[in-house]
Parts: structure tokens; sequence; C-alpha cells
């Protein structure tokens, strides 16, 4: 019992940091989470952690649900709160404190530079996390060309991602992945 309690200490302090530099999101911190999750603390592997990635973004929902996941995988139904919360509780009441000084300095020339200076920070971010998860699960040559052929067809076609699941499934349903 004391190791689960040490292992959720671990976890929400680990998340409750990640949570304040996710800007744009749980996905601008996925390559932390997997380099701490699978290098430093060895709870998943590459191929773990791409499969859960995978499952985070099938579900509906917000994208935090791999913290969800990483925390149940790592200690089950505490882990899973205990990571969750950690990942949107600081988070939370940072949002209502700044959304309250935004409201009171509208229009200032300060703000239109901040929002402004954030979105390549937030495009950035989300860049290095394709990254790191395409790495992950690319561990074979099928796998890296389904990944090459996703990113192309998403950013060169309008295409609804259940498409591309559907095509990804296939493969893997015919053995090819």
């Amino acid at each position: 019992m004391k190791e689960l309690g040490g292992t959720l200490t671990t976890l929400a302090g680990f998340f409750a940091l990640m949570s304040l530099f996710a800007i744009g999101g749980a996905n601008s911190a996925v390559p932390e989470m997997h380099r701490y999750a699978v290098d430093v603390q060895h709870w998943l592997t590459d191929r773990q952690f791409a499969d859960t990635f995978a499952l985070a973004q099938l579900t509906p929902g917000p994208n935090v649900i791999i913290v969800t996941l990483i925390g149940y995988h790592v200690a089950g139904l505490p882990g899973a709160l205990v990571t969750t919360l950690s990942m949107c509780g600081p988070t939370c009441m940072l949002a209502f404190f700044v959304g309250r000084t935004f409201d009171r300095f509208r229009g200032a020339a300060w703000q239109s530079a901040l929002s402004g200076g954030l979105v390549p920070v937030t495009l950035g971010l989300t860049a290095a996390s394709a990254t790191v998860v395409a790495t992950a699960a690319d561990y074979n040559w099928a796998a890296m060309a389904v990944t090459l052929a996703t990113a192309v067809i998403c950013y060169f076609v309008r295409i609804n991602p259940v498409w591309m699941f559907a095509a990804a499934a296939a493969l893997g349903l015919a053995g090819v992945i």
C-alpha cells in the first residue's frame, strides 16, 4: 500500500506540473508525458504509449483522456482519478483567474501581443507531440507508410478522420500492420 501511495504522489506531482505547461491542451504535453512515462519511469513501452494515445484520440470527449489512461495503466482506478484531477485542477484554477484578468484589461496592447505569441508556441508543441507519437507508432514499414499517407491526405484533402481510422483498422485486420 505504501508503494501505491508513492506512485499516486508521483503521478499527482508530474501531471499537476504538466497541466501548467500544456499550452494549447493536453496534446501539447504529449512529448514530455512520453519521456516521463516511457523513458524515466518505465511505466509504459513505446508501443503501449502509442496505443494509449491512439485510444485517447479515438474516444469521444476531450484529449485529456490520455492522462486518465496513463494513470489507469500505472495505478488502476485511483491512478486514473489522480492523474485526471491533477491535469485538470491546476489549469482550471489558473484559467479562471487569468480569464478574469484578461476581461479586466480588454483591449490592452499587451493582451493582443500575448495572444499572438501563444499561437506559434501552441503550434510548435502540437507538432512536437505529433512527431513523438508518430515515432513511437511506426514500428515497421507498413505503420510508417500509414502514418505518412494519413499526414499527406489530411493535409491536402478535407476528409473526416473516421475514414482514416477505418482504413488503418482494415489494414490491421488484414495483418498488414
